[in-house]
This record gives structure tokens, sequence and C-alpha cells, in this order.
């Protein structure tokens, strides 16, 4: 069986070297750019694709005859395909848990630091010329929510546990010993809440106008998730409003986030570019859990 990781960057390709092991089997690697409508081409001959962050629309997968493997490298993959379209096609989509969490979990208090006190934003004007020096919100104290306690969210919770905040958290499951409340008292009670959710079907626009309305005005908002876990616009008007004091986020609706956007030109949004989970170790154990679910489809093992 022929494999292509087809969307490989000149970030991971080093690390890709790194980790491959001489009883691996081929892997073909492409690092040129190109656009979902040259899947075709590119994933001709190929039963097994490895995707990092590309959108893979149906019409085009379509096209890809002989496709029967896409490893996708995280967790979030019905953000860049249909999984119903991908299962009616006998296309089995792995995915890969748990080798970021620490990584992303990080990112999110960096996040939450941020936000809490304007970094980015004095950046940006200290660069222009301007020394406003503006007022913070201390986390010491506060209280966090986190929606979501599965691997990242367990960790958020424990480092922010750390810092002395209050943490409190929602989750689709029962998590016998962690602080569990109602998602109406998340919103209420948090003073920064960060959202960890896995995005699926039924946690698509999982936010919306009436859980922002909900939340304690002068909240911090931070999404190292998904993007479309969250009504945008909903999100937009809040943040114009003042509901939301600062939001970080590291995902968005559709990547890269284009300069028109009207998150892009908010000062109380911090951005940053789908990067929680890019760090050497995160990368590499990523990577390498990759290349042993190929080498299982090879063994006839998944």
């Amino acid at each position: 069986m022929k494999t292509l990781f087809f969307d490989c960057n000149d970030q991971l390709a080093p690390v890709w070297q790194r980790v491959l092991r001489p009883d691996d089997p081929a892997i073909d690697v492409n690092r040129t750019p190109f656009e979902s409508k040259e899947l075709p081409r590119l994933l001709k001959g190929y039963e097994i694709a490895i995707d990092d962050h590309s959108y893979m629309p149906t019409e085009f997968v379509d096209q890809c005859e002989g496709l029967k493997h896409i490893v996708f490298l995280g967790t979030g993959p019905a953000s860049y395909m249909s999984l119903a379209d991908m299962a009616a096609r006998h296309i089995k989509v792995h995915i890969i848990k748990g080798y970021g969490d620490t990584a992303v979990a990080e990112h999110t208090i960096a996040l939450m630091f941020a936000a809490s006190r304007e970094v980015a934003r004095m950046d940006r004007e200290v660069r222009a010329g301007a020394w406003t020096p503006h007022e913070g919100v201390q986390l010491l104290g506060k209280t966090l929510g986190v929606i979501g306690l599965g691997g990242i969210g367990s960790e958020v919770m424990r480092i922010a546990r750390g810092m002395g905040m209050d943490v409190i958290a929602w989750n689709r499951t029962p998590k016998p010993g962690a602080p569990m409340v109602s998602l109406d008292e998340l919103l209420e009670r948090s003073d920064v809440i960060s959202m960890n959710l896995t995005l699926g079907d039924e946690t698509r626009g999982f936010l919306g106008a009436a859980h922002f309305a909900r939340m304690k005005p002068g909240v911090i908002f931070v999404n190292t998730a998904r993007g479309a876990l969250v009504d945008e616009g909903a999100l937009i008007e809040a943040l114009r409003s003042g509901r939301i004091r600062h939001a970080g986020l590291d995902v968005f609706h559709a990547e890269p986030l284009k300069p028109d956007h009207p998150l892009a030109h908010m000062q109380n949004v911090t951005i940053t570019s789908h990067a929680a989970f890019r760090t050497l170790e995160a990368s590499m154990t990523l990577m390498r859990r990759a290349i042993d679910i190929v080498k299982n489809v090879h063994a006839g093992k998944a």
C-alpha cells in the first residue's frame, strides 16, 4: 500500500526525518503547496494519505480513486472534511489523541495571560510609537471555567490550580473527582472561560448568542480547540459589546484567517495561528504515532 504525507511543511519536515526508523514502511512526502482541487492529482495511486490540517472537500476526495485511509495529524478532522462522507465512501479516518495535551494547555494559559494583560495590544502600540500602559486583570483567585475535561482541559485545570485560580468545569460526561457544575453555572460564575471540547456534529456551534449573554460581563474567553465550536457572529458581537473583555483565539472557522476578517481588526482579540500544539516534543510524538498507524494499516491491524 502506498502512502503520501501530502502537506508536509518546512517546519514539520525536519521533525519527520528525526522520527523515521529503518523498519518503517516507505512513505512519500510532498512539500509543495497546492490547492484542494489538486488532491486527485496528488493522491493518484495512493491508498493512505497523511493530512496535516489541509481541507479535503468531498468533491475532490471522490476523484481520489483507491484512497482507503486518511491519517489526520490531530483530533479535529471534522473541521477539514466530512466524516460522514468519508465513512459512506469506506475511507477510514484515523486520529491521534493525547500527543500534545500539555503543549495545547500551556498555549491556552499563555493566551489567558496575554488576554488578561493586553500583551499583544501593547506590543503593537509600542512598536508603532505609542506608549500607553493598559490596566490588566490579575488572575490569582479568579474563577476559571473549563468547558471540556479531556486530556487538554484536564491539563488546563491542573496548571490553573497551580496558579492559584479557582477552577470549575463542565463536561459532556461525568468526571469523578472534578469540580463539575452545570454549563449555565459555569458561564455565570467564570471570570475566564477556556474552550476545550472536541468538535463533532453534536458540538458544532456549541456556544451561541444565548450562551454569551449568560457570561459574566468582562469575561476573558480563550479557544484553542476548534473555531466551529463557537457561533462566530455571536462571538464578534459579544466582543464589540464588551460582554467579553478580551478573547485569546488560536482557531477559526476558516484558516488561515484572512487579513480583512473582523476578528483581525479588533483590539480586544489576541490571535495565534493554530499553533497551540506546535512544540518539538508534541510534533515528534505526533509524527511517530502517524507512522505507527501506517505500519498497523500495512499489518492489517488498523
